[in-house]
Parts: C-alpha cells; sequence; structure tokens
C-alpha cells in the first residue's frame, strides 16, 4: 500500500530548484555574449542572480543591461545553443525526492523560464524521473510565470484542487505564480546566500528550506 502524499503533485523550478544550473550555464553564457556585444552591461553572478528574482529576467536584460529588441533576440539564440553543450548537475537528492514522489503515486510538473527540450534533457542526463507535464520558455510571454496559467492549467490537467500542488521555487516569480493562483508555495534556499532574494523568500514564503534534505523530510515525514 502506498503511503499517502502531503501533495499529490510537486510542481518544480528548473533552474536552482532542481539543477545548478546558473552559476554553471546560464551565467557563464550571459558573459560570453555580453563581453563581445555590450560589455559596459555586464553584471556580477550576485547581481544577475538578483536581478533574476526581481524585477526579472526580461527587465533585467533590457532595463539593467541594456539590450536592444535585436540583441534580446541575439541574446536568447546565443544561449540556447550554449546550453546544448553544458549541462547542469541535479543538486544532491533531488533526484531521490522525484522518485519517492513517483513511487507512492504521485505527479512531477516543471515550471521554468528554459525551453522544455532542455529540460528533459537535464532530467535524463542526470538520471531524473520524467515529469508528467512541464511549461517552458516556448510558451507565449502571458503564459509563462508569473503568470498563474501553468498552475491553472496543470490543475485542469490533471483534476486537481490547489492544496493538492506545492510550488518549489527559488525566485520570486515562482512565489508570485503560486500566489496568484492560491497554490501552496515552498521556497528553495540552497542556490545562494543572498541577503536580499533570502530576506524576501523568508518574508514571503509559508515555507522556506534551506537545504534539500529539509524539503524532503518535510514532503515525506509521517504525520
Amino acid at each position: 500500500m502506498k503511503k499517502r502524499l502531503k501533495f499529490p503533485c510537486l510542481v518544480l523550478d528548473h533552474d536552482d530548484t532542481t539543477v545548478n544550473s546558473t552559476a554553471t550555464v546560464h551565467y557563464p553564457s550571459f558573459v560570453e555574449y555580453m563581453e563581445v556585444h555590450r560589455p559596459e552591461g555586464m553584471l556580477t553572478l550576485e547581481e544577475y542572480f538578483r536581478y533574476n528574482s526581481d524585477p526579472g529576467v526580461i527587465e533585467m536584460l533590457t532595463g539593467i543591461c541594456g539590450l536592444t529588441e535585436k540583441q534580446m533576440k541575439e541574446e536568447e539564440a546565443f544561449w540556447n545553443e550554449y546550453v546544448q553543450d553544458h549541462v547542469p548537475e541535479a543538486y544532491p537528492g533531488i533526484r531521490e525526492i522525484l522518485e519517492e514522489q513517483k513511487a507512492r503515486g504521485g505527479k512531477i510538473c516543471v515550471v521554468s523560464h528554459s525551453f522544455s527540450d532542455n529540460i528533459r534533457r537535464d532530467y535524463r542526463q542526470n538520471g531524473l524521473p520524467e515529469p508528467d507535464l512541464i511549461f517552458g520558455w516556448e510558451y507565449p510571454p502571458e503564459k509563462r510565470k508569473p503568470s498563474p496559467w501553468p498552475l491553472e492549467e496543470t490543475m485542469r490537467v490533471l483534476g486537481l484542487r490547489p492544496e493538492e500542488l506545492l510550488v518549489v521555487d527559488d525566485l520570486r516569480p515562482g512565489c508570485d505564480m503560486a500566489g496568484a493562483a492560491g497554490v501552496p508555495f515552498a521556497a528553495a534556499g540552497w542556490a545562494n546566500d543572498i541577503p536580499e532574494i533570502e530576506e524576501f523568500m523568508r518574508k514571503n514564503s509559508r515555507l522556506y528550506f534551506k537545504t534539500v534534505k529539509e524539503l524532503r523530510d518535510y514532503l515525506f515525514s509521517e504525520p
């Protein structure tokens, strides 16, 4: 008999929640592009983390880094090519969480600002169970987080109620998405130690986990 799940569906962010990707893939790609095309808009890794959280990636690249519309398209193409040859590693303990969720009959969904094909590749390369649903960057802007649409669609497709989902994300867009859909939210605090991000996430999240183990203990501990 399968043990009962606190949340029948885990809705996971991908970058810096499931895989360690900003520091090892996305930021290095950003640096390579900016060094050639707009060096005056360069950011440090800490700034890159902070601005990704608030105001978000699009506003960061346009408003803070100063990329034009043409450069935005070029940077996205450069980034997409870069990630084809750079596979981030899953955080230790993530695979065990996903396997336990599946073993107990639960669902796994991904809502991310990475492309779905890259997410599937990362899951395969890291030996992670295949997600049931993925909502990636290929969706139009109005359907990407922080829009509540991915969660509304998840509930529609899987026939679940808001309280049966748990969103796990390291940044504000995931928190805002969950709040807009009335879905429980847990902050993933293991990707960085940036005080502003941690302060915001602790203040605005009912659940905050500094380690993957803390999340696993919460999800699967017996009442």
